[in-house]
Formats: C-alpha cells, structure tokens, sequence
C-alpha cells in the first residue's frame, strides 16, 4: 500500500490557504479527475477519491486544525468499517456531500454530476449528524495503542422501508408543489424589475417527494435508533482531548442520505505513579541515605511492567536518571520516548536515640560536609540537557 500523501499537496495549495482557496483547489481537482472526464481511468478515479478526502478534513476547521497539529495519524487510520477522516468514502459520498460547491447555473459542464443543475432529480443526498463519545484511556494503552469496542446508540436506515419512510419501501410520489424541485420559485416585480427568490417547499420540506403510507416501523423516519457495538482502532501516542473522527458511524439523517461521523474524544487517565510529559514518562525515586551513599539496585515501575535500576555510590539528590525507549511512541513517527527517574533523598522526620547519636558523630566528619564541583550541574542545567 502506498504511503498517504498530505492533504495540502494532494490539493496543490499551501498550509495558509483560505477557505475559498481550498474550495477553487478541490474543484479545479474534482473537475480534472472527474470520473465521467477520464472514464475506465483507474489512477483518475483515485485521485478523484484522494481529492474529496483531502477537501473533507481542510474544509472542516476543527479537522483542519487536528490534521494540521497530528497530521494523518490524528485523523486515526483504519477502523472498522469505516475508517477515519474519510477513507470509507465511496462515489455517491463524496457526490452528495460536496457536490454544492459546484453549483447550479455556473456553466460548469460537471454541474449536474454534482447535483448543481438537475431540479429535484439531482439534488444533494443530506449529510446526518455526527455523534460524539469521549473514550478513557490508561497510560498503558496511550503507549501502545489499542482496539476498543464501543457501545453507540445512533439513528440508522430502517430495514422495512429502507430508509424512504413509506410503508414496505413503496415507492414515493412526486410533490405536486414543487414537481419534485423540492424548491418554488417565487417571483416579485420591484421598482428595478424582476426578482426571483427559491426557497424549501412547504409541501415537501425540500425533498421533492411525499409518503402515501408511512412505515410503521420507523413512523416515516427512515431510520430507527439502533445500539451498535463498533470497533476502533486507537494509535499509539494519543494525547488527552485530542479527537479522532471515524466516518459513516454516525447517525444517518431522516428518508436517506449519508451517515454523519462519530467522533472520538480521547480522555488520558492520570497514572498513580508515572507522569507524561510529551513522549516521556517520569517517576520520581526516593532514596535513603544510606543507599544513596553506599549505592544499591531498586526497582522501578515502567509502562506495562518493572526494571531493575543500579543506584551508584554517592548519587546525588536531584539526579536524573534515564531508562531508554520506555516512554510513549510518537504519534506521527516511529521514536519513543524514554523514562526520567528523578532521584529524591528522602530524610526521616523522626529519629530514634540511637539514630540520632550515630548521625551526631557523624556530623562533623569531612565526607560529610557539602563540596560540589564545577562538574556538578544545577536540577534546570540537567533537565535542559535531557529535553534538549
């Protein structure tokens, strides 16, 4: 499988584009690898495909700004049966979603593949409303990565009438309003001559046709509210409120039309001793005196599992220590952070007699007066050199 291209070369135009020059790109586009131009063209029809998907996240702001930030892995990648960010679009999608931008009355010789210029024959297909559900995950699975499957309760095509609304699927009649424009046309004589307004037929609502009998099953609706189990996939390197969009999940609008998107909010649960920091993960240690002046082996929590770390003679509080490639993988490629082990010493708030007398004699001994060196580097010397 060839590697995705980025949607801003796809559409030939730069990251600061405005919102009208996507849409002149994705047109100029659409119209050149349109399948009815280059018919029986494989490599057109793709093209055709990677066109739509690169103008259906640039010309959602929300999309724009997660691809912009995460690229294509924050778009999610093959979930399902759907996929994320537009990968299970097919013809009649990408007809009926975007087919407006294109018009009526232009002259564009595509107008009426793109329901610009049909009457109520051609008229764009409604896009349903999009669900949207947060998704708890552990640090565990933010590392990692993985599938989940999630209860959805979303409206979805009734199977008695498959989704027209009349009883048994029968066939609809043509309004009698609108001659199945699913528009009037009103014209006024103003003092500058002729105006002619359009507006949704009261009839129909602007469908352009009308229920004899309703179905029973979805009492006209189309559509039934059903509970699914869908499967994701979530990728490794998510970060909490960063959202994934999964396409046709969600719920299919009223008499046919395309299915919305279900939208994924990932929700990072914290972890009880592990903090993220970007790709990294730090875990504060705490020592003892004693085995921080003598040296010791402790163990330490990692991601999924434990290691065992040597603390060497004389370390120092405030020493960072680093376990490579046990932090997260970065979302959009293939490093991994490390583990940050932050040496603590902790002293006792209350001593024995004892204790005390041995600590005391202790006290004035040479080892034991403070003698940093110029080798010695401050806690915010340390951390730019491990961040940098």
């Amino acid at each position: 499988m060839m590697a995705k291209r980025d949607y801003y070369e796809v559409l030939e135009i730069s990251k600061s584009a405005s919102e009208e020059e996507i849409k002149k790109a994705y047109r100029k586009m659409a119209i050149k690898f349109h399948p009815d131009k280059n018919q029986g063209d494989k490599t057109a029809e793709d093209k055709f495909k990677e066109a739509a998907e690169a103008y259906e996240v640039l010309s959602d702001a929300k999309k724009k700004a997660q691809y912009d930030r995460f690229g294509h892995a924050g778009m999610g990648g093959a979930a399902g049966g759907g996929g994320y960010g537009g990968q299970g679009m097919n013809m009649e999608d990408i007809f009926s979603q975007f087919g407006d931008i294109f018009g009526g009355g232009d002259g564009s010789p595509f107008g009426s593949f793109f329901g610009g210029g049909g009457g109520g024959q051609q008229q764009r297909r409604r896009k349903g409303s999009d669900l949207r559900i947060k998704l708890k995950l552990n640090l565990e699975e933010v590392a990692n990565g993985v599938e989940k499957k999630i209860k959805v309760k979303r409206h979805v095509t009734c199977k008695s009438c498959s989704g027209n609304g009349a009883k048994n699927g029968t066939e609809l009649s043509t309004c009698q309003t609108c001659g199945g424009a699913g528009q009037v046309r009103r014209v006024q004589q103003t003092m500058l001559g002729q105006m002619v307004t359009t507006s949704p037929c009261p009839t129909c609502n602007g469908e352009g046709k009308q229920i004899k009998t309703r179905c029973e099953a979805c009492f006209g609706e189309g559509r039934v509210l059903e509970e699914e189990i869908i499967p994701i996939k979530i990728p490794a390197g998510v970060a909490d409120s960063m959202q994934l969009s999964m396409s046709g999940k969600g719920n299919v609008p009223p008499r046919g039309g395309v299915a919305g998107d279900l939208l994924i909010v990932i929700e990072e649960e914290p972890d009880e001793v592990l903090h993220r920091d970007g790709t990294n993960v730090i875990y504060d240690l705490y020592l003892n005196f004693a085995d921080a002046a003598l040296g010791t082996t402790v163990e330490v929590p990692t991601i999924g599992g434990k290691a065992r770390i040597t603390i060497e003679a004389g370390t120092q509080a405030g020493k960072i220590l680093r376990l490579k490639g046990k932090g997260i993988k970065e979302l959009n490629g293939y490093g991994v952070g490390d583990e940050l082990i932050h040496v603590n010493l902790w002293t006792p708030k209350s001593l024995t007699k004892e204790e005390t007398e041995m600590l005391e004699k202790m006290r004035d001994s040479p080892n034991f007066h403070p003698k940093p060196n110029k080798n010695e580097k401050n806690f915010f010397e340390k951390m730019k050199d491990f961040f940098n």
